[in-house]
C-alpha cells in the first residue's frame, strides 16, 4: 500500500522541480534581453526594467526550490529544435527570449498556485509587464532605426520585385515600403511576407502602404497612410503603440496636422512631378526647406528624386529621401543605393 504522505511529498518535489526550472528559464531570458538594452541600446530605462523584473523573479527562487533540482535526471536537457540552434538577427534573439520568458512565467503562474498563495498572482502581473516591455523595446528599436534611416524605397509593381529589393538592401537600404495598388490581395499577402523576411534578414524596417490589415497579417513594422486614408489615431488603436505610422504631406498645413495627430514620420513632396503621383502638382524645394526648419520628426523628401537631382534636394535641407523609380528601374540597384546614401551622408555646405 502506497503511503499517501510519501505520494504527496513526491508530487511536491515534482512541482518544486517545475518551478525551479522555469525560474531559471525566466531569469536567463530576462538577462539576455537586459544585455541588449544595456550594451546594444544604451537605454537605462529599459535596462532598469529588465533588472527589476529579473530581481523580482529571483526573490521567488528560494533554497527550497533549488534543492529539488535534478539535472542528471532531467529528460529535457537533451531536447532541442533546429530553430534554437541558430539566430539570424538581434531581433530574432530578442523575440526568442521574450517567448521563453513569457512561457516560463505562465508555467510559474499556474504551478506557483500549488506552492504559495501569492505566487500565481505575482507571476500573472509580471507576465503582463513582460508583454509591455516587449512592446516598448520593439517600438524603441523601430524608432531608433527610423531616425538612422536616410534612404527609403517605396516599391512599384515589378516582375523582379524581390531581386530588386534585395539588391537595394545590399546597398545599405534600411527602410522599405511595399506599395501595390492593383494586385489581388492573395498576391499582395504573398509578396509582403517575402519582403518582410528579406527586411528581417537585412535588419531593415518594413512598411505597408495603406493596408493596416496586411501590416498586421505580415507583422510589418508599420504602415504609411495617404491624406485620404484612415485617421492616425484609428490606425494607432489597431496597430498598437509599438508600430510606426507615416503620413504623406504636400504642404505645411498637412505637415502640422500629421505631427499633431501623432505620425512617427512624414513624406514631404512630391518635390518634382512624378508619374507615381499623376496629376499632383510638385510641392517644390521650398516645401523641403520649410520642413528642414520646422519638422521635429523624421521626414523624407519624395517625388521624382534620383541621382541627377538628389544634391539639389540635399542643399534645400533634406537629410532623408524616399525614392521609387530611381531604384525600382535601376539596372544596378545596389550601386544606386550606395551612391544615394553616400550623397545623403556628405557634409552639406554651410548656409
Amino acid at each position: 500500500m502506497v503511503d499517501p504522505y510519501s505520494q504527496t511529498q513526491q508530487m511536491q518535489q515534482v512541482v518544486y522541480r517545475i518551478l525551479d526550472a522555469n525560474l531559471d528559464r525566466a531569469r536567463e531570458g530576462l538577462r539576455t534581453i537586459e544585455e541588449w538594452c544595456r550594451f546594444g541600446l544604451n537605454n537605462s530605462q529599459l535596462t532598469g526594467e529588465c533588472k527589476r523584473l529579473r530581481q523580482e523573479v529571483a526573490n521567488w527562487h528560494t533554497a527550497e526550490l533549488r534543492a529539488a533540482r535534478d539535472t542528471p535526471g532531467d529528460t529535457g536537457t537533451d531536447l532541442t529544435h533546429p530553430q534554437e540552434e541558430q539566430r539570424t538577427s538581434i531581433k530574432a534573439v530578442l523575440q526568442a527570449n521574450f517567448c521563453r520568458v513569457q512561457e516560463a512565467m505562465r508555467v510559474l503562474e499556474e504551478y506557483g498556485k500549488l506552492h504559495h498563495a501569492e505566487m500565481g498572482k505575482a507571476f500573472k502581473q509580471m507576465r503582463y509587464q513582460v508583454y509591455t516591455l516587449e512592446s516598448n523595446l520593439l517600438g524603441y528599436q523601430r524608432h531608433q532605426l527610423l531616425w538612422r534611416s536616410r534612404l527609403y524605397l517605396v516599391t512599384s509593381p515589378s516582375e523582379n520585385l524581390l531581386t530588386t529589393v534585395e539588391a537595394a538592401l545590399k546597398g545599405g537600404l534600411t527602410l522599405l515600403q511595399y506599395r501595390d495598388k492593383t494586385a489581388d490581395d492573395t498576391i499582395r499577402l504573398e509578396q509582403a511576407k517575402k519582403l518582410r523576411q528579406l527586411c528581417h534578414l537585412y535588419g531593415a524596417l518594413f512598411i505597408i502602404n495603406d493596408r493596416i490589415d496586411l501590416a498586421l497579417a505580415t507583422d510589418a513594422d508599420g504602415v504609411h497612410l495617404g491624406q485620404q486614408d484612415l485617421p492616425i489615431d484609428i490606425a494607432r488603436q489597431l496597430l498598437g503603440s509599438h508600430r510606426l505610422i507615416g503620413r504623406s504631406t504636400t504642404n505645411l498645413e498637412e505637415m502640422q496636422a500629421a505631427i499633431a495627430e501623432g505620425a512617427d514620420y512624414i513624406g514631404v513632396g512630391p518635390v518634382y512631378e512624378t508619374p507615381t503621383k499623376a496629376g499632383k502638382p510638385a510641392a517644390g524645394l521650398e516645401y523641403v526647406s520649410y520642413a528642414a526648419k520646422n519638422c521635429p520628426i523624421p521626414w523624407f523628401a519624395i517625388g521624382g528624386i534620383d541621382a541627377n537631382n538628389i544634391n539639389d534636394v540635399i542643399d534645400a535641407g533634406a537629410e532623408r529621401v524616399a525614392v521609387v523609380r530611381s531604384l525600382m528601374q535601376a539596372e544596378q540597384p545596389t550601386l544606386v543605393a550606395q551612391y544615394l546614401l553616400s550623397q545623403l551622408h556628405r557634409i552639406k555646405p554651410e548656409a
